[in-house]
């Protein structure tokens, strides 16, 4: 149920623990000549973690930038995109879309071509998980030291059924045995076992976006996109974020997260945002189909 202005305020009044996160690995894509994003973390007592505004924020302001912890191209998508970025490819002679994007993946895609991927994947595309790459990913990215093992803990985790226990397992075997093939060193892979596997997969599965790159800031313009999008299962990849993860999901939303030409996340303002209020977000793409949802929820409130 969506929650009224005066909720949100009684909300905002009752924050008591701002959350010291900033030292985490995620950026904002700030300078330094610009103000820090105008939100903080804090714990509440009436509904858990959530991010409340600093200042006034208007309607249409940019409210944040964010990088993604760990991104992954969809097996589907509907065009070659860039191993770092997911930006579309200008062409097919580098798996990356600018030089940027190579030195900054550089280290980690090195791990990842070492291995023969062959069984993982089709254990992946089989069984229509999508998911699990994002591990791989991440495992990758650990390997070569651009990331620490312990860089999702600080999410919630999913619920698992015995059965979801027992199907991650045998992912966690095809990875493990893809790397120990490849004469990955035991100390550089000592991190990935078992319990490591699973509890970032159950992170990522409650907190992973579905990328949809997509233009335009309507509500016409983003329902009728996520349309064409599901119906032609257009995601070009799946990422996590930190201070995305953050925001409280609501069928009344003040603000939205939208990808235009890559995974760079853009939190805009919907409506005007007064200081200490609750920042409640809709999502330009879902995990799964439950956008639409969202969407025509926020068209009709409107």
């Amino acid at each position: 149920m969506a929650m009224s202005h005066s909720l949100l305020r009684l909300a905002s009044s009752r924050f008591t623990k701002p959350l010291h996160l900033f030292s985490f690995s995620f950026s904002f894509s700030t300078t330094s000549t610009q103000k820090p994003p105008p939100i903080q973390v804090s714990l509440t007592d009436t509904v858990g973690r959530a991010v409340f505004a600093t200042r006034p924020i208007p309607t249409g302001d940019l409210i944040h930038t964010a990088e993604p912890a760990v991104c992954h191209p969809s097996p589907s998508a509907p065009h070659p995109v860039c191993y770092s970025c997911l930006a579309r490819l200008p062409n097919l002679s580098s798996p990356f879309c600018s030089h940027r994007c190579r030195t900054l993946t550089q280290e980690y895609y090195d791990v990842e071509m070492k291995a023969n991927w062959m069984d993982f994947n089709n254990y992946c595309r089989n069984r229509g998980l999508k998911f699990p790459f994002l591990v791989k990913r991440l495992a990758c990215m650990i390997i070569s030291g651009v990331a620490r093992s312990d860089s999702l803990d600080i999410l919630q985790p999913a619920s698992l059924t015995p059965e979801m226990i027992l199907e991650m397992e045998e992912g966690f075997n095809l990875l493990r045995n893809a790397f120990t093939k490849a004469l990955i060193a035991d100390e550089q892979i000592a991190f990935l076992t078992k319990q490591w596997y699973i509890s970032v997969l159950a992170r990522i599965r409650i907190n992973a976006f579905r990328i949809e790159l997509a233009g335009g800031g309507s509500y016409e313009d983003l329902l009728s996109s996520a349309f064409a999008s599901v119906e032609a299962e257009a995601a070009v990849g799946n990422a996590v974020y930190i201070l995305a993860s953050f925001y409280n999901h609501d069928c009344d939303p003040n603000a939205h997260i939208i990808w235009i030409d890559n995974a760079v996340a853009k939190l805009k303002a919907l409506r005007d945002i007064h200081e200490g209020w609750l920042i409640q977000k809709v999502v330009h793409s879902m995990i799964s189909e439950n956008l639409l949802l969202i969407l025509m929820c926020l068209h009709v409130t409107v």
